[in-house]
């Protein structure tokens, strides 16, 4: 079992930004493809960004041009930066790690960790 725990949520102001960090308890994180997806009031929850194992990167069409997910390794933690916040950002943050062992997908969901982006 993989420990997921998400932090860096809170309320920001439109136009702000913002770093979210996951961090796992599995000292192979380089083993793990990593995702963050939201859950907007009253919608489902979406993909916001991912970088695979092997480094390629994916960002949600309107997160593209003001996000940046990148993953440190050697401290085993993935970090998603959000910048020009707008209301409609507002959701439960979650952190996603994903690996196939054996043949067998294993997945591991953090808590969520909440942004509201308000005045």
């Amino acid at each position: 079992q993989v420990r997921v725990v998400e932090s860096g949520g809170g309320l920001v102001q439109p136009g702000g930004s913002l770093r979210l960090s996951c961090t796992i308890s599995d000292n192979r994180l380089s083993d793990f493809d990593m995702g963050w997806y939201r859950r907007r009031p009253g919608k489902q929850r979406e993909l916001v960004a991912i970088v695979t194992s092997d480094n390629k990167v994916n960002y949600e069409d309107s997160m593209k041009g003001r996000c940046l997910i990148t993953r440190d390794n050697a401290q085993n933690t993935v970090y998603l930066q959000v910048d020009s916040l707008k209301p409609e950002d507002t959701a439960v943050y979650y952190c996603n790690v994903a690996r196939v062992v054996n043949f067998l997908r294993e997945d591991y969901w953090g808590q969520g960790t909440q942004v509201t982006v308000s005045s």
